[in-house]
């Protein structure tokens, strides 16, 4: 295996762990609307993703540095050719950092409800357009002889990228939703569990929908196992949920993300931003990508500040481990 495909690999592992982790805060946010019922609810949900938010973030860095180093031509022409809807991406996230921030520092109502709408709006866009853009890259778009993204943004707006946008929304508010029970008490928790199964079933048919037509399109061998996986994740995520079992319905709901996201890149492979246009003109991990030289200057540093990422962000998560409840919000909120 050439250090391209390592790296191409190690892209794909980078926007899972992305997923899996800045997906449940967004299904926190978009859940501030549909399962709190009050401030204080409110702030219990946003609570459970406030120590550990902005380093789920890190990932995206990660994946966005990395892509830029290993494959500037690939980070040129997605950045180039989908400039609007990363760009409302990027603003989102920047909004919704300073939301989680300032919604507490001053008491009025009006203050803090404008924030919570921030919040909400914030992490609902965000959890559309991520599918919507890698529904984009896997059906290809119009790229011409010169690595050119060459079409417009309503371009971006087809049926199978759409369907991309809804899957990743449903799927992230579900995983947010079984997120909300494990880490909350009380009868907020007994109602995230009922919504998780709601959203889990809406999210089962608009996801196997998906899986099916990507499959049917670009799948192979590899691609089919890895939406079986998916389908067989999702489907026990919910059952685990309707258990009572919110520790294995995160984690299978997580193994459903981290299997959907592995099946877009199998159907993806060698390629990485197919054209539309001529299958020639298609960016590559060969013609894509960085000089050997740079790519192994690449792979040490990543061995040596990867695992102290990695057991700092789990320890984080350890110490933050338990439940909360509205009994822990103070009076003053």
């Amino acid at each position: 295996m050439e250090l391209h495909d390592v790296w191409f690999v190690l892209i794909a592992v980078l926007w899972t762990g992305y997923f899996f982790l800045e997906g449940f805060d967004f299904g926190i946010g978009v859940l501030t609307k549909l399962l709190a019922r009050d401030r204080t609810e409110r702030r219990v949900l946003i609570n459970t993703i406030g120590p550990v938010w902005d380093g789920n973030e890190v990932w995206l860095l990660s994946a966005g540095g990395a892509t830029f180093a290993a494959f500037p031509e690939w980070y040129a022409t997605l950045f180039s050719g989908f400039y609007l809807p990363l760009l409302l991406i990027l603003l989102c996230l920047i909004v919704r950092g300073v939301a989680f921030e300032y919604r507490a520092k001053r008491p009025e109502e009006k203050w803090q409800t404008n924030w919570e709408h921030a919040i909400f709006w914030t992490s609902l866009i965000p959890a559309v357009l991520w599918g919507v853009a890698f529904g984009n890259i896997v059906r290809g778009v119009k790229i011409d002889a010169h690595m050119e993204y060459t079409g417009s943004v309503l371009d971006l707006l087809n049926p199978y990228a759409l369907l991309g946008g809804l899957v990743t929304l449903t799927l992230f508010t579900f995983h947010g939703a079984v997120f909300a029970g494990l880490k909350t008490a009380g009868d907020i928790r007994a109602r995230a569990r009922g919504l998780a199964l709601k959203l889990g079933a809406v999210t089962a048919v608009l996801a196997l929908a998906f899986l099916v037509w990507t499959q049917a399109e670009n799948g192979d061998g590899r691609s089919l196992i890895a939406m079986i996986v998916a389908a067989a994740a999702l489907v026990g995520a919910i059952a685990m949920a309707a258990a009572g079992r919110e520790g294995w319905s995160f984690a299978l709901s997580g193994v459903a993300i981290a299997a959907t996201v592995a099946m877009l890149f199998l159907t993806l492979f060698p390629n990485v931003m197919p054209s539309s246009l001529n299958d020639a003109w298609s960016l590559t991990v060969t013609n894509a990508s960085s000089s050997p030289y740079t790519l192994k200057i690449m792979t040490w540093c990543a061995g040596i500040a990867t695992p102290v990422v990695l057991l700092y962000q789990g320890w984080t998560y350890w110490v933050f481990r338990k439940r909360i409840g509205t009994q822990h919000i103070a009076e003053a909120h």
